[in-house]
C-alpha cells in the first residue's frame, strides 16, 4: 500500500511542478502590441542566377503571403496584440530579399527527388514609445525541404507555404524573445 501512495504523490508533484517553459513575451510589459508593416519585395529580377543549378526565382505576391503569415503567427502566439500603427507600441518593418529553390537529392537517373526552399528577409523592429530602433536583422531565413515523389511528396506551392510559415514563426520568436 505504501509504494502506491508514494507513487501517487510523486505523480502529483510531476504533473503540478511544470518545466518552467512559458509562451509569454520576454519584452518589457509596456511593449504589449505590434504593428506589422507590409513587407516590400526587393528581389532584384535582373540578378537571377542559375549557373550553379540553383533557381533564384521572382515570386509575385510572396511578400503579401509573408506579411499575412507574420500577422497570423502573432495572433496565434498571443504574446503581442496586433494593432494599427498609431496604436501599437512596436512596429515591424521588413523586405523580401531572396527566394531560392534548389535541388538537394538526385536519383540515379540524375532526376531531382527533393528540393530546399529558402526565403530571406531584412527586418527592423522599432519601439514606438521611445521612437528608436530595437534591432535589425539581415538575411533572416525561413526554409523547408520537400520531395516531389513518394508518400510524403508535396507540390511546390505547398512547400512555399511551409517555408513562409517557418519564416513567420521565426520572426515572431525573434521578436518576443528579445535576444
Amino acid at each position: 500500500m505504501r509504494p502506491v501512495v508514494t507513487f501517487l504523490l510523486f505523480l502529483c508533484f510531476v504533473v503540478t511542478s511544470g518545466c518552467g517553459y512559458t509562451t509569454s513575451s520576454l519584452l518589457p510589459p509596456e511593449l504589449d502590441s505590434i504593428y506589422v508593416a507590409n513587407f516590400a519585395n526587393k528581389i532584384d529580377i535582373g540578378a537571377q542566377v542559375s549557373n550553379r543549378r540553383v533557381d533564384y526565382t521572382y515570386r509575385p505576391g510572396l511578400e503579401n503571403d509573408i506579411t499575412r503569415a507574420v500577422i497570423d503567427q502573432f495572433i496565434f502566439d498571443r504574446a503581442l496584440d496586433v494593432k494599427r500603427q498609431d496604436e501599437a507600441t512596436l512596429s515591424l518593418k521588413g523586405e523580401l530579399t531572396s527566394f531560392r529553390q534548389f535541388p538537394i537529392i538526385y536519383n540515379t537517373d540524375d532526376d531531382v527527388e527533393a528540393y530546399r526552399i529558402e526565403i530571406l528577409v531584412n527586418m527592423e523592429l522599432y519601439n514606438n514609445l521611445k521612437g528608436e530602433l530595437m534591432w535589425r536583422e539581415t538575411s533572416f531565413m525561413g526554409q523547408t525541404e520537400y520531395t516531389v515523389e513518394g508518400p510524403n511528396a508535396k507540390t511546390e506551392p505547398e512547400a512555399i507555404q511551409d517555408a513562409v510559415k517557418d519564416l513567420a514563426k521565426r520572426i515572431v520568436e525573434r521578436t518576443i524573445e528579445a535576444w
